[in-house]
């Protein structure tokens, strides 16, 4: 038996809302219903694909690329739609399905913040889920979807995210941390995490490729609490490594591309929907106080028109910019 665990966030980029890390948990049986290959036999990531491929629900891609299955081309609403779908048809396999906000943080783990900008956030724990697709339509994904990866000895145990608001961003700036070292011991903390929900098996985690940043040993030996952290590749394309304990072994990499490798997809495609919606609940703060303002999905260009619109509701409402502005 294995662990299969992928990371990867959404929000890197922009100057408002949060950074959001979402996090994967799989288990891979070493028994399947239906025959593999030999080399997918031994290979979790492979068996999660084939699981995938094996069936995609009425021909359209239920899991992938976040910024294929959320494609703003098609629309607003069918790009949610699509998104909220696969994630929700994920969260229902590792509970039940969610019909409000609050109960979706609550099942991945997330609390809103306590800081200034709380206000700008506290809709989001009463919207109504599903908010684009159907819940029957994500109800009949995930007994689609369910029954290819029960065929192929996979489990899908959790789907789970942590997020850093303005607020505690810009503090760890202050701290003396970069952009990418917040980055990092996020999304480490997080697959720290769920590597610990069964210390007696070997773990696969996969991760994306964190900005340029080749060297990982240092933070992975920080975050997994190891003494021993092996490098075995450390290439333009993937950083892998060995993390030695007195346990199963645990292996962990950072991909470019890493999203076409399934743990590391559910886990953008996780973060990018919990973005999505917390971004929603901003932009509806701002325009009850604020009617002539735009929405925003907070990205530097887009953020500073934003940013100029909002002056005056703003400024009544007395929230310190460091609350509201992410830097860097």
């Amino acid at each position: 038996m294995t662990l299969v665990i992928g990371i990867d966030e959404a929000g890197y980029g922009p100057n408002l809302g949060p950074l959001v890390i979402g996090g994967s948990l799989w288990r891979v049986t070493a028994e399947s219903t239906e025959d593999v290959t030999a080399s997918a036999a031994d290979d979790p990531l492979a068996r999660l694909a084939m699981a995938l491929a094996d069936r995609q629900p009425r021909g359209r891609p239920l899991w992938g690329d976040s910024k294929k299955i959320f494609n703003r081309q098609r629309g607003e609403a069918a790009a949610l739609a699509a998104l909220e779908r696969g994630v929700l048809a994920a969260v229902a396999m590792t509970g039940s399905l969610p019909t409000a906000g609050g109960e979706l943080l609550t099942i991945t783990g997330l609390r809103l913040p306590a800081d200034a900008a709380a206000g700008c956030w506290q809709s989001l724990a009463e919207q109504p889920l599903p908010h684009a697709a159907t819940a029957s339509d994500c109800q009949q994904s995930m007994a689609e979807v369910s029954d290819s990866l029960t065929a192929h000895g996979i489990e899908l145990l959790a789907v789970t995210c942590r997020w850093v608001f303005p607020a505690a961003f810009n503090a760890a700036l202050d701290a003396g941390q970069n952009k990418s070292d917040i980055l990092s011991q996020a999304s480490l903390g997080l697959a720290a995490d769920l590597r610990r929900h069964d210390p007696a098996a070997a773990a696969s985690i996969c991760c994306d490729r964190h900005g340029g940043r080749k060297r990982y040993a240092g933070v992975v030996s920080h975050c997994f609490d190891a003494a021993r952290v092996e490098p075995l590749a450390e290439s333009s394309t993937c950083s892998r490594y060995l993390i030695h304990t007195d346990g199963p072994p645990t292996t962990i990499s950072f991909s470019v591309g890493g999203e076409s490798q399934l743990p590391v997809a559910m886990a953008s495609m996780t973060a990018k929907y919990i973005r999505e919606l917390a971004m929603k609940a901003f932009n509806r703060f701002w325009t009850a106080h604020a009617e002539a303002v735009r929405p925003t999905a907070g990205y530097p260009l887009d953020a500073r028109r934003w940013w100029h619109e909002t002056a005056a509701a703003r400024q009544q409402q007395a929230i310190p910019d460091h609350a509201l502005w992410r830097r860097a």
